[in-house]
């Protein structure tokens, strides 16, 4: 299938683009984070506009270097990433190594992790030589990080101690004592996001929150200096369900050691999906409320095989989870082979690794200053 033509029905069929309610117009006006709505027809539109005008619009992505990629997120965000890079659209990734340093105190594996994310994004087929994509470590970029305090000033503190998403992740890390950044990176995040004027972002729809006030931080900047500065980016949420770990009961991640990594070899793969939960039925069926767990790894093996979980379920019959899960392991392996022999390959040349960042943050640095400029001349800061 033609790639705009496959793009724009995967994006019909899995992604929705949310909307949000623009009713503010005075100086600090409530951030709404609860009443978000999903407007698919919406998404649908521009899912077909953008093969059509791929300049018109810019993406902003990316990820936390806590350690290597696993297959929920190459389902739930690389893939996309790749093909909306392929149909010409500027795209930005950067690796939020500061926003490691908010909720947890381990530092000393930042730099390898960064290394390891690139390898990822580079053996899942981001192509910065090829496309017009660019991926830097936050770090490297301090006009980016400039943007922070005017930002700042945009926002209250209740505003900031609302946002669900922050209360969930607070949560999640376990810490007695929550440092500033914690607070603060939902604003630093919107720096990311606003410093190259990106107006599509990628998001998970617990990430909403972050959009919203992405938005919001946008629109109070270009008010109060009366400029136009900045474009209010819209969150793209992947209509994939969530993919859930070999534990059958939580969402597939590193730090809850339910997770296949994308470099996992051949065996390990196949040992971790040994080890995954299923049920005593020995007849395969799809039926995500009654067998979850086996729902999950029929999905896990229709993404990789291209077709529905119904008819891989089919294809296992009376089986039983030994079936399965030899379906799911060989699934898994055939769609992987090329992206961990490609990624094998690019682990020779650590240079070329480097070089990649560097060029990505020397595109990020320029588009930053071009930003920072506007934002000095916007607040008569800019020197005579």
């Amino acid at each position: 299938m033609h790639l705009f033509q496959d793009f724009t029905i995967h994006f019909r069929r899995n992604c929705y683009l949310c909307t949000f309610v623009n009713t503010m117009n005075v100086k600090m006006e409530k951030i709404n984070y609860s009443t978000f709505e999903v407007a698919r027809l919406k998404s649908m539109e521009i899912a077909t506009d953008i093969p059509v005008n791929p300049s018109k619009y810019r993406v902003l992505t990316g990820d936390r270097p806590t350690g290597n990629l696993h297959v929920g997120h190459y389902f739930g965000s690389l893939k996309n990433r790749v093909d909306i890079q392929r149909l010409g659209v500027e795209t930005f990734i950067v690796i939020a190594d500061y926003q490691v340093l908010t909720d947890r105190d381990a530092f000393d594996k930042i730099s390898e992790y960064v290394y390891e994310l690139t390898l990822d994004y580079l053996a899942c087929g981001l192509a910065p030589e090829k496309y017009r994509t660019h991926i830097f470590p936050h770090s490297y970029v301090p006009e980016l990080n400039q943007l922070l305090l005017p930002f700042l000033t945009l926002v209250s503190n209740a505003e900031l101690e609302r946002n669900p998403t922050i209360k969930e992740e607070i949560s999640v890390s376990g810490q007695k004592t929550i440092n500033a950044g914690m607070y603060v990176y939902p604003v630093h995040q919107a720096a990311d996001i606003l410093f190259c004027k990106s107006n599509i972002v990628p998001v998970g729809k617990d990430q909403l929150p972050h959009i919203e006030l992405t938005r919001t931080i946008a629109r109070r900047f270009n008010t109060k200096y009366g400029c136009d500065v900045f474009r209010e980016p819209s969150g793209l949420l992947s209509d994939t369900p969530m993919i859930l770990g070999l534990d059958g009961n939580q969402k597939m991640s590193k730090s809850r050691h339910n997770a296949i990594a994308i470099k996992a070899t051949a065996d390990e793969t196949q040992q971790m999906v040994r080890t995954a939960k299923t049920d005593s039925e020995r007849l395969i069926t799809c039926d995500p409320d009654r067998r979850p767990e086996v729902a999950n790894l029929l999905r896990l093996a229709a993404l990789c095989m291209d077709t529905t979980p119904e008819q891989v379920a089919d294809e296992v019959g009376n089986g039983g989870a030994k079936k399965l899960k030899e379906v799911v392991t060989d699934a898994l392996n055939t769609h992987f082979a090329p992206i961990r022999q490609r990624r094998t390959e690019l682990e020779k040349d650590r240079t070329y690794i480097r070089k990649v960042l560097e060029k990505g943050t020397e595109h990020a640095r320029t588009v930053a200053e071009q930003t920072l400029e506007e934002v000095r001349d916007a607040m008569n800061m800019a020197l005579w």
